[in-house]
């Protein structure tokens, strides 16, 4: 019978230590290596989100672009901005060089 609490140790980032005390480790994060723009990897409202924008036509996508990257929009929410690339920057989806072009590019230097 299944069980919900048991842990799956057949996933490839936990290995059995069996030469010390046979502790079981995790050695990595799993979509570390994955595409973070594969569905798969999204969450149910990224998922949503990137469908809807799928589906619009060229210029609304552009015309939603504008309005996301408008400078108003992000002074606004620089904080946020910042926060979150340096989250990214220290759990390595994001290299530094990565994060600082993305800074230049939204002046939030």
């Amino acid at each position: 019978m299944w069980n919900p609490f048991k842990k799956d140790t057949k996933d490839k980032n936990i290995v059995k230590d069996t030469k010390d005390t046979g502790v079981v480790k995790d050695t990595g994060n799993k979509n570390s290596t994955k595409d973070p723009t594969d569905p798969k990897n999204m969450g149910f409202f990224s998922r949503m989100a990137m469908k809807q924008f799928e589906k619009m036509s060229p210029e609304e996508q552009e015309k939603v672009m504008k309005k996301a990257l408008d400078p108003k929009n992000i002074a606004k929410n620089k904080d946020k901005i910042i926060e979150m690339l340096d989250a990214m920057e220290k759990s390595g989806q994001m290299d530094r060089h990565q994060v600082f072009q993305i800074k230049k590019q939204l002046g939030l230097l």
